[in-house]
């Protein structure tokens, strides 16, 4: 249930509870109002009758007030209490319908002088309050949930507004700021400040990182390029094939330091085009030097940057061989390209977090700096792709690249064609 129906139901409840209870005290209380006043009635009748029985008037009375001796239709309850001697009153349901009773005893021979007063009018005006008092919790309760209703919706608008702007910093945004877009001093605008003062010092923080990654790129390719040089110098032999080995993959590891940065710089545009899929697939499988199985199942133009789509599918094909097992699969149907290898699989901590750089956590996918999934990614975020990781059910880790689609293109006129009319 969303916090708007909760607040919701939790309103209505209460009102419709508190409503509850203030129309049974109304209606107790008019209860007790109209027999009190009744009783009063027929007991000053009864005396008014009294005096008459012993002047030897007539007792008939007129409108609601009925005076008789031994009344048969007296409650048996209001008579064992006259023949104690006593006088009293009492509300009963009749042959003659609801009535208030007023009884005396008048002679030692046990008669009973009795005035019945109907109680219709009054038990008429009891259900004439009670439709007003249903009315009134109706209306209420119809006016407290509607007020609750409009409140929770503020509150729940306000807050999917700030888990919005949160997924959006969590996505990579976070120049995002939700204080500008909750209004307000109460809590919900305290816990946007929170996540305001969060979202700057996590922007901060990132772009320090990202700023000492390509200083130390920038800085260690100068004094690489000379190391390179150097190593090229050296005399021929094994030593030598192990040193220039090894700076390679250094200039490999700034170089990729430096493309990071470029990406996490958010200042990459992309080249588009429309490119025939299948020869570009091909190409970049021949770049690697890898053996890999190609599955073309349809073929596609996409518009994309050839050179980033190279660097994507390679560095996917590389992670494969490198972390994997073979053989390596690479599927194409359409604009969706699927890589698969036989090894142990994406760790989990990829496959919920997606690619982090400098992280390779699980030994048997090897080792490495982790720049390869995290340049992947980032190229596939500058041509608007999707690039998503999973795990095949029998093993293996599966990557899948999507990639826009692109109308093919218009042929070019032949050379011995005028195009002009």
């Amino acid at each position: 249930m969303t916090l708007r129906r909760q607040i919701a139901t939790a309103v209505a409840a209460i009102s419709v509870l508190v409503a509850v209870a203030v129309g049974l005290l109304v209606h107790q209380a008019m209860v007790r109002q109209h027999v009190d006043q009744a009783r009063g009635s027929a007991l000053t009748a009864l005396d008014a009758a009294l005096g008459s029985f012993e002047r030897n008037e007539d007792l008939t009375g007129g409108g609601r007030r009925q005076a008789a001796v031994d009344d048969p239709a007296l409650p048996a309850r209001l008579r064992a209490l006259v023949a104690e001697g006593r006088r009293g009153s009492l509300l009963a349901q009749g042959p003659e319908g609801e009535s208030v009773w007023a009884a005396v005893p008048v002679r030692s021979d046990g008669e009973v002088l009795s005035v019945r007063i109907d109680f219709a009018q009054d038990r008429q005006a009891i259900a004439d309050l009670d439709r007003i008092i249903l009315l009134a919790v109706v209306a209420s309760v119809f006016i407290t949930v509607l007020a609750g209703v409009l409140v929770a919706d503020r509150i729940s608008r306000r807050l999917r507004t700030a888990a919005t702007a949160a997924r959006g910093i969590a996505a990579g945004r976070t120049d995002t700021r939700i204080g500008e877009l909750v209004d307000g001093r109460d809590e919900v605008a305290d816990l946007a400040a929170a996540v305001d003062l969060m979202s700057r010092e996590l922007h901060r923080r990132l772009e320090d990182e990202q700023r000492f990654t390509a200083d130390v790129a920038h800085e260690l390719r100068t004094p690489l390029t000379g190391l390179v040089t150097a190593a090229e110098l050296l005399p021929p032999g094994r030593p030598t094939q192990l040193v220039q080995n090894r700076v390679q993959a250094l200039r490999a590891l700034v170089e990729d330091l430096l493309e990071v940065s470029r990406l996490d710089a958010d200042v990459e545009l992309p080249d588009l085009s429309a490119v025939p899929l299948e020869r570009a697939v091909r190409r970049t499988v021949a770049l690697t030097g890898l053996e890999v199985e190609v599955e073309m199942a349809a073929d596609a133009s996409v518009r994309t940057d050839l050179r980033r789509l190279d660097r994507i599918l390679g560095n996917l094909l590389l992670n494969a061989d490198r972390h994997g097992g073979g053989p390596i699969l690479l599927h194409v149907d359409g604009h969706r390209l699927t890589v698969r290898d036989h090894g142990p699989g994406f760790p989990d901590e990829l496959l919920r977090d997606g690619p982090q750089r400098f992280r390779t956590s699980v030994r048997e996918r090897g080792r490495g700096h982790g720049l390869g999934l995290t340049i992947a990614q980032g190229h596939t975020r500058v041509i608007g792709a999707t690039l998503t990781f999973t795990n095949h059910p029998t093993g293996g880790a599966v990557a899948i690249l999507h990639l826009p689609t692109a109308p093919a293109p218009d042929p070019d006129p032949a050379p011995d064609e005028d195009p002009s009319p």
